[in-house]
């Protein structure tokens, strides 16, 4: 009987291992849209004369840490 309680326990933990990482995947993919999107913002407003170089810079690299850190998977999903 122990070795079944094991069992289910270790499967149960996979199981809860395995939610939060793509808990945590949800979240770096949303952080990146959401990254992309303030870029796209600052471009748009650069463009149209109410943005400034920087900001779009610094949406830009904003972006690119993230991708540094955490992958370009949200961009194949965009």
């Amino acid at each position: 009987m122990a070795g079944f309680l094991d069992r289910a326990k270790e499967q149960a933990q996979s199981a809860l291992n395995q939610g939060k990482q793509k808990v945590d995947e949800l979240q770096q993919q949303r952080a990146g849209n959401d990254l992309l999107k303030q870029l796209g913002a600052a471009y748009y407003a650069e463009q149209r004369g109410s943005g400034s170089v920087q900001a779009t810079q610094d949406a830009l690299t904003a972006l690119e840490a993230h991708i540094a850190a955490h992958g370009d998977g949200f961009l194949r999903g965009a």
